[in-house]
């Protein structure tokens, strides 16, 4: 009699339950954690100021880097090697892998910590921000935390249990808003310099980790508790074990680093271009002068020319060699210098801060497409994998473009009204540039996890590394033209994600079957898009000559008594005003252009309903 070797179906059924159901719950989680980090960090930027949320960047772009390459591999790698263990009863196996795992992320995160606490002034000297060398120290602690976080969460997941995950994520972000932002508040209202409460803003990420780590402890502890059965397997020898961690560890660590490596490449090259042309050509103070005060510079820069010997070239060199020298008036001009940079380059962190949200919503759609593609190529049904993947670009394509012609359109409105504390002329354009790259990274994003989940995974790294030089190359150069200054950064992005974009789109036309047609996907969403930021613009600006003309909710001169503008108040309401309007033209459009399917809503939470409820066959 032949030997059956198929799963039941009810067992069958009840693993990929399990499996979408712990996929829901992590996806929940992201979704609750990014909520909270944008309650956190927007009246953060209004608390700490354009220079201190600079300072927080640069501390954080830092740890980030260090934290990927603690922590991004090593928990998929616990995880995996935790879960074939216990899957075949080895509980010896279990322990030993564990326990190493957890030595190995100690081993990183005291050299992490240690890199980063004591040698902090050189860290934030490479960003070219002596200032966040404070934040980097109140970060340093919290990457030890991590690793041994990571170590329990691969280990929870290795058991196929997401919860604590989850519930762990959440405790950090909660205690990094609660913490973070109290501890800014009252140290700005004690008169501490914005770098001090850019510092105390960056403790709560650390005491988040702290409170997370206990309670991962106390739920390990207790769910251990009549778990730990007694087993007879003979585990494999440590280093066996150590190799077999690596092996998977390390190619996951190297790409998901690549994304933080070149964003620390590249904001100390925006920062270090900042302050080479402020310096070599005043020209380029045009820029800024109606929104900085440029008197003190001058007039250090004059006081150092002046001290210089006549053969002596006036350029970043020649200031950096008599910094070291510690001669009083290079140490004052590179104060001002940083300082001028700091209040460029926080405005335009800020906009970062807006930029990033729209493609968090992604987290979703990418969460789902890996599970609902792979499992149809699994059945080897071509036609459905298609319809899946083109449904999740037409999905993507109905959020990321009004999101991101929004951003363009209506990009100072918003700055005005979430971040009062920003100079609004300098984050507002950035702000619009960077509208055009939420397009761009938003498509990547879902484009890399269809190439992925056809089993792609290098060809999106090395497409995410192209764009990552092209950035960088883009913005040594740009920035450093006294024409364009910071409003160039932003265009790298543009110019990175456009490229990824793009030849994501080739290689899935290339290697995929059954890909889907691209006209149909962008041509509808782009129209409605266009029409819909057309349709904002002109309710922002009939909105504003309406208040304007009957001078209500208006700034006035007190010499003059003209107006001037709009108050604060005044552009919040014709700013909600305008987001109204955009939002309902859009969803006329998109139904009157039948720009979304069925099938498409099937992807989203209750997308049955919806399509009940819109009339969507």
């Amino acid at each position: 009699m032949a030997r059956n070797n198929h799963v039941p179906k009810r067992v069958a059924q009840t693993k990929q339950n399990t499996f979408f159901g712990g996929a829901a719950i992590l996806a929940v989680g992201i979704m609750v954690v990014k909520l909270i980090g944008m309650f956190y960090r927007i009246p953060l930027v209004n608390i700490i100021g354009e220079q201190g949320t600079a300072d927080f960047g640069n501390a954080y772009n830092i740890y980030a880097v260090l934290l990927t390459v603690s922590t991004a591999g090593l928990p998929v790698a616990v995880s995996k090697l935790v879960s074939e263990a216990n899957a075949t009863g080895r509980k010896n196996q279990v322990k030993r892998t564990f326990r190493l795992a957890l030595a190995l992320f100690l081993t990183l995160g005291v050299l992490s910590f240690l890199l980063m606490f004591f040698r902090a002034d050189l860290l934030a000297g490479m960003m070219h921000d002596s200032k966040a060398a404070a934040g980097i120290q109140a970060l340093a602690p919290a990457v030890i935390c991590v690793g041994c976080l990571s170590a329990f969460r691969g280990y929870t997941q290795g058991h196929g249990n997401m919860t604590p995950t989850a519930v762990s994520q959440i405790i950090e972000a909660l205690c990094k808003l609660v913490v973070g932002l109290g501890l800014a508040f009252w140290l700005i209202r004690g008169g501490a310099g914005e770098d001090v409460a850019a510092a105390g803003a960056i403790t709560g990420v650390t005491v988040g980790t702290i409170f997370a780590l206990i309670f991962m402890l106390a739920y390990v502890f207790h769910w251990n508790v009549g778990r730990d059965t007694l087993s007879d397997d003979i585990p494999d020898r440590p280093g066996t074990i150590l190799k077999d961690i690596l092996r998977i560890a390390i190619p996951i660590t190297l790409s998901a680093s690549m994304v933080g490596i070149v964003t620390v490449i590249d904001s100390s090259l925006v920062q270090g271009q900042l302050q080479r042309v402020l310096l070599e050509n005043p020209d380029s103070w045009k820029l800024y002068e109606q929104y900085v005060d440029f008197a003190p510079l001058s007039a250090a820069l004059k006081q150092w020319r002046s001290s210089l010997s006549g053969g002596s070239a006036g350029g970043l060199a020649a200031l950096s060699v008599q910094i070291e020298q510690n001669v009083p008036s290079a140490v004052e001009l590179h104060a001002l210098l940083e300082s001028v940079s700091r209040t460029l380059y926080g405005n335009y962190s800020s906009a970062l801060n807006i930029y990033n949200l729209p493609t968090s919503l992604m987290a979703a759609i990418t969460a789902s497409v890996i599970p609902a593609v792979s499992g149809a190529i699994a059945r080897r049904d071509r036609r459905a994998a298609g319809r899946i993947s083109g449904s999740a670009l037409r999905i993507t394509t109905l959020l990321a473009f009004p999101m991101g012609v929004g951003l363009f359109v209506m990009g100072t409105p918003i700055i005005k009204l979430i971040f009062p504390a920003l100079t609004a002329e300098i984050a507002g354009p950035l702000l619009s540039e960077l509208g055009i790259a939420t397009l761009f990274v938003c498509m990547m994003l879902v484009c890399n996890s269809i190439l992925q989940a056809y089993g792609y995974v290098n060809l999106p790294v090395l497409v995410m590394l192209l764009g990552g030089v092209v950035k960088i190359i883009n913005n040594y150069n740009l920035v450093a033209l006294p024409q364009v200054g910071i409003y160039g950064a932003p265009f790298g992005n543009v110019l990175c994600f456009g490229l990824c974009m793009a030849l994501d789109l080739i290689i899935i036309a290339r290697v995929i079957p059954k890909r889907p047609a691209y006209l149909p996907i962008f041509l509808k969403p782009a129209a409605a898009s266009a029409l819909m930021g057309l349709g904002a613009w002109a309710a922002y600006g009939l909105g504003s000559k309406l208040l304007m003309g009957t001078g209500i909710l208006c700034a006035v001169d007190r010499t003059t008594q003209a107006v001037t503008g709009l108050s604060r108040a005044g552009n919040a309401l014709v700013t909600l005003f305008a987001i109204g309007v955009a939002v309902v033209l859009y969803g006329i459009l998109v139904l009157a252009l039948h720009a979304i399917s069925r099938d498409d809503l099937n992807l989203m939470p209750k997308g049955e309903k919806i399509a009940k409820i819109l009339h969507i066959s």
